[in-house]
């Protein structure tokens, strides 16, 4: 099986479900050498497993390096763990639901309703330049913009400064790919520490100070005698930024992409703009932006009668399981009006995405948007993914109007 499962190869990353099919056919669970990982592609394993307390996020909280049979990370790559290993994504109790409950209070339904306006008018903004232009990249000139705009709004961050935050959240992302190169580690490490050195000295400002921002909110935000530390607030920060954007811009990017290759299903969503809502969540099934999740095995676990021994790590895969028919009804086929979705694309359980209902208010405002001022944008060319198979996206999207 280990010949189906080829992250490293264009020809996979352009479109890996086939391969994902004959992974599902081949069993529940499939041992892949290369990153010594356990594949998992059926959707009733992933959703159980995300659910799943002897698996988690980490296993700092219960073992060292040494007592869980792995290496530790090396010492020039601390600023990275610092950073990451900080934030709820990574964390599991008891620091975990202390620091979700205290962000929650920063992060809540009325601040990302608050937000609508916000979001509708950067969109507009976006997509009338694309409109002067007759076309662009639609990755560069609206996917990537957006996003990283809304959540630099929401930080508080200078205009100046908001140049500086995509460069740094890519660099930091391309350590989730599997087997990252030395080269790659470099770059996370630097924007690790640039980043963090920046966060620390806007934190600085806003307890002088303090806006009606959300690190102003996080700052202030306060539960039984407890604050989240600098460094939470750092990696609260950074966790926004890039879990806060990466997925959007890739759902942005490929959706369209999708759309483009499903004329019927395109002048459909022209033809009645209401299906805009089940047409944002069967395109983040459809083509999921984030294709794999890990989780390590904290206590022996059994899938399918193999057992998977503590210190083990599990590859949940995302885009497998979403295109599971165990669960979906023709889960090859595209129908933007599909009722029933369920799918994973936000995770499940204690580390269900934070900012899934803001996400899911760029992407109605970016295509609602471009669906109604660029009703006959069309592809202008093929796109070539990036070469990253966990974050995964086209580099570009040529369109013409």
């Amino acid at each position: 099986m280990n010949a189906l499962f080829e992250p490293w190869s264009p020809v996979f990353t352009a479109d890996p479900y086939p391969a994902y099919e004959r992974l599902r056919a081949g069993g529940r669970v499939h041992w892949f050498e290369p990153t010594g990982q356990w594949l998992v592609p059926h959707y009733a394993d992933v959703s159980a497993l995300l659910r799943d307390r002897r698996l988690g996020r980490t296993y700092l909280h219960r073992f060292t390096h040494e007592e869980f049979g792995r290496t530790p990370p090396p010492p020039e790559h601390e600023p990275f763990h610092t950073l990451n290993d900080n934030g709820i994504l990574d964390l599991e109790a008891p620091d975990h639901p202390r620091i979700r409950r205290l962000v929650t209070k920063a992060f809540t339904p009325r601040t990302v309703a608050a937000l609508e306006p916000t979001v509708r008018r950067l969109a507009a903004e976006l997509v009338a330049k694309v409109k002067r232009a007759g076309g662009g990249d639609l990755l560069a000139d609206v996917a990537e913009p957006l996003p990283v705009a809304v959540i630099a709004e929401m930080l508080g961050i200078p205009h100046q400064d908001r140049g500086l935050l995509r460069p740094w959240s890519a660099d930091i992302c391309g350590m989730f790919e599997l087997n990252p190169s030395e080269e790659t580690a470099r770059r996370a490490v630097t924007a690790s520490q640039e980043f963090s050195a920046y966060l620390r000295g806007l934190i600085a400002e806003r307890r002088a100070e303090p806006g009606e921002d959300l690190i102003s909110a996080l700052i202030a935000a306060y539960e039984d005698g407890e604050r989240l530390s600098e460094q939470e607030m750092i990696s609260t920060c950074v966790l926004l930024l890039n879990a806060g954007h990466e997925a959007t811009v890739n759902t942005t990017a490929n959706g369209w992409w999708t759309l483009f290759r499903h004329p019927d299903q395109l002048a459909a969503l022209r033809a009645d703009h209401s299906l805009l809502p089940t047409a944002v969540e069967e395109l983040m099934r459809y083509d999921t932006p984030l294709q794999m999740f890990e989780r390590w095995v904290l206590d022996d676990i059994e899938i399918g009668g193999t057992v998977i021994p503590r210190g083990s790590e599990l590859a949940l895969l995302f885009g497998s399981a979403n295109r599971d028919p165990a669960r979906f009804d023709r889960p090859d086929t595209l129908d933007l009006s599909r009722a029933e979705n369920p799918h994973i694309t936000f995770g499940a359980g204690i580390h269900f995405c934070l900012g899934a209902p803001l996400a899911r208010l760029e992407l109605a405002a970016s295509f609602g948007e471009l669906l109604r001022e660029a009703p006959t944008m069309r592809l202008a060319g093929e796109p070539e993914w990036k070469p990253g198979y966990v974050i995964r996206g086209v580099r570009e999207l040529p369109v013409e109007l």
